[in-house]
């Protein structure tokens, strides 16, 4: 049995978060009390399909969207897919040419390059040195053949938010529709649909403390997408299969508290990303952040360390009760420079030395001094200083 330390400092938010206690609470009489099919006609799945309509609304509310344009899933993968994949498949009599970027999360490339196989073709849009995407790059691929453009709002690995509204005023302008990766972005910025222009967005409830195995996607009315799974009548007939009620309730009530303390958590955040980013510029040799400064998630540092192993560091860091990751949690296993670090054309120098620190609500200014120190140590070990 692996004994857990006393004291960890989980610093790997982007990867995941804990449930809160008031979002367990809100789920635990949708497993045996009110634990009805909302297919049900009876009583029992009448309050099970109300506890459905109920978060729906709620989750609408929060992004201003309509219910009927709000459709549960099992995460922020089958989201992507959903809506690039659904849409793809429904609009190909108008075009058959989708525009993304190269620094995508696998949920939207790996489909994109489903797509290209039966006969899509898809441009992948190189970021600056900072991670960010041009709209005016985006303007000038589309043609006359383009369905979709799929931008993500805030990149999981460096954390660079992207001008998602000047892509969507683009989009818009050009009658191609606009859809966002917000999984990142969702309970660390105000999503606004419609002030936005977005058309479609996926998010997924455990990275804003919500349960895992729960997401939603936003489609806008009217635009037409073919479903990915087939059988009952759920989801007006877009996803079919008995729905997860106790997580759908559980990720509205976790978005629903996320966004109401979202400027405060915002500013702890952004205090402790700044103080971390600080420290190990200012205290090591030999450092690059990566990403963007200005426009970057409150609680991401991206930050490499030349000639040294990130996946070394992360696994010194986790003996001293420090958890951390190298990049994205979907492909930790993956022994090569993260495909994000390569389009900003990080050096090889630097890239295989990078870690992710992004913190929570429970993290503190100790909690950033201790893992500072502790990388410093790490670096004059390794680095034999």
């Amino acid at each position: 049995m692996v004994k857990l330390m006393e004291k960890v400092i989980f610093a790997d938010h982007a990867a995941t978060t804990y449930t809160k206690n008031e979002v367990i609470e809100e789920m635990l009489p949708y497993f045996n009390l009110k634990y009805g099919n909302p297919s049900s006609l009876h009583k029992t799945g009448i309050i099970a399909k109300k506890a459905i309509e109920s978060a729906r609304q709620k989750i609408a509310n929060i992004i201003n969207a309509e219910p009927g344009e709000i459709y549960f899933t099992s995460g922020g993968s089958e989201a992507d897919n959903m809506i690039i994949y659904g849409i793809a498949m429904a609009n190909k009599d108008k075009g058959n040419h989708i525009i993304t970027s190269k620094i995508e999360h696998h949920a939207v490339l790996n489909v994109c390059k489903k797509l290209e196989k039966e006969g899509f073709e898809i441009t992948y849009l190189s970021p600056d040195e900072n991670g960010i995407i041009s709209p005016e790059m985006v303007r000038k691929e589309i043609k006359n053949t383009t369905i979709l453009v799929s931008i993500m709002y805030a990149n999981n690995e460096i954390g660079t938010i992207e001008p998602i509204e000047e892509i969507a005023k683009i989009t818009k302008f050009k009658g191609v529709y606009f859809h966002t990766d917000a999984v990142q972005a969702m309970g660390n910025i105000e999503v606004d649909v419609k002030k936005l222009g977005i058309d479609a967005l996926s998010m997924s409830a455990h990275k804003f403390y919500g349960p895992k195995g729960i997401g939603a996607a936003f489609i806008k009315k009217g635009i037409k997408f073919s479903p990915l799974i087939y059988g009952g009548h759920q989801e007006n007939e877009k996803r079919a299969g008995t729905e997860n009620v106790p997580g759908i309730v559980g990720m509205a009530k976790a978005l629903e508290i996320a966004s109401s303390n979202l400027n405060e958590y915002n500013k702890k955040l952004i205090t402790l990303r700044d103080y971390t980013l600080n420290r190990i510029v200012n205290e090591i040799k030999d450092v690059k952040i990566n990403g963007s400064i200005k426009d970057r998630l409150p609680g991401n540092v991206n930050i490499s360390f030349k000639g040294l192993d990130g996946k070394s560091i992360a696994l010194m860091l986790d003996i001293k009760g420090i958890e951390v990751s190298t990049g994205s949690a979907c492909n930790s296993e993956i022994l090569e420079a993260s495909h994000v670090l390569k389009a900003i054309n990080v050096n090889s120098e630097y890239s295989y030395g990078t870690i992710r620190i992004t913190y929570g609500e429970e993290n503190s200014t100790e909690d950033a001094n201790y893992i500072v120190d502790s990388i410093i140590d790490i670096v004059k070990l390794v680095r034999k200083e």
